[in-house]
């Protein structure tokens, strides 16, 4: 039996969090510092109006490893034109845990352990975005909406659909600043969870005298705000610097540098050093966070970055480090990603 119940609303700080952690080894080499220049395929994830910089068709794809190979993360983007004034994305992402061993009928209803009550399972998020972008009438100025499905599985146990939108603009001056906003989950996204009560049934009274309540049956996933500026230079004709610097915000109280009860600031910057469009050289610093350690003081925690990257007649293989030197409490990932502009098959 499965119940759908929607009377109780839970208003999380950390929800639908799978779908912010970021996509494209170029990006997170930056500290994510994107929103204001992003402008290839996975702009349909970072900012929608970076899609109007698209000459042809792209296809992108990302594998990374967190938590020592436990998670995996997976996205994939394709994107193109629709004519002149407008462009067309699609971005799917998966981040899962395979392979989950269920011990909750481990032991028998005698009080015999049996092995072979052991089964497996997955808890995997799923996230397919929509984008749209178009020119606005002001010149230099591009705005684009992300239409979101989510869907969330924990094995057997429960099942939840969500849906949310994403509002994004792009300017660029004449003299080459790009200036960008992001905001994420606009009008709030909303998971309406479906709890297998059968399966529930079983582990409800699983520790005596300590019953396992009913879980929340629908969640709610606040705004975000991400507001970027950025600007690159020509040294040469052959050496190219991008610097940017983003402002990321979530409307609660968190752990970042910047903490209020209205809004949480945490800034990152990042650089990326080109030579001849070919090779590049990547870095960035983010995620500021205030930890209070063992001993009741408080410290700055910080997350470097650190990527490589090589294009080279439409196709681009990039790699990233992230968490460099154990900032904070995850271990550091390798992020690869391929993004190929597919108008070289018709060159």
């Amino acid at each position: 039996m499965v119940s759908y119940i929607s009377s109780s609303q839970t208003v999380r700080k950390y929800s639908n969090e799978f779908m912010s952690i970021g996509v494209d080894a170029r990006s997170m080499g930056m500290s994510n510092a994107v929103t204001s220049h992003t402008n290839d395929v996975t702009a349909g994830y970072w900012n929608p109006a970076g899609l109007l910089a698209l000459e042809d068709s792209e296809m992108s794809l990302m594998h990374a490893s967190y938590f020592a190979n436990i998670a995996q993360y997976d996205y994939a983007g394709f994107a193109m034109p629709i004519d002149n004034e407008s462009a067309f994305g699609i971005s799917i992402i998966r981040f899962g845990v395979d392979d989950i061993m269920n011990t909750t009928q481990l032991i028998d209803s005698q009080g015999n352990i049996d092995y072979n009550r052991i089964s497996l399972f997955s808890a995997a998020d799923y996230g397919v975005t929509f984008s749209y972008a178009r020119h606005a009438k002001l010149d230099g100025f591009t705005y684009g909406v992300n239409a979101k499905i989510l869907r969330r599985i924990i094995g057997d146990f429960a099942t939840s659909w969500g849906f949310g939108f994403d509002i994004g603009a792009q300017f660029k001056t004449q003299n080459d600043w790009q200036f960008g906003v992001m905001i994420r989950d606009i009008t709030t996204t909303y998971n309406v969870w479906a709890i297998n009560e059968e399966e529930y049934n079983k582990i409800k009274d699983a520790v005596p005298g300590e019953n396992q309540e009913m879980p929340e049956k629908t969640e709610i996933t606040m705004p975000k705000a991400y507001v970027g500026i950025s600007k690159k230079f020509i040294h040469r004709y052959d050496y190219s610097f991008l610097v940017s610097a983003n402002l990321n915000m979530q409307f609660a109280q968190t752990n970042d540098i910047v903490s209020t009860s209205f809004v949480s600031i945490d800034p990152a910057v990042g650089l990326e050093v080109g030579y001849n469009n070919l090779v590049f050289l990547r870095g960035g610093v983010g995620n500021f966070q205030n930890i209070t350690t063992i001993d009741n003081t408080n410290k700055l925690s910080f997350q470097p970055n650190f990527g490589v990257g090589f294009k080279y007649r439409g196709i681009a293989v990039d790699y990233a480090l992230t968490d460099i030197g154990n900032q904070s409490a995850a271990l550091y990932s390798n992020i690869f990603s391929l993004r190929v502009d597919l108008g070289i098959f018709r060159r």
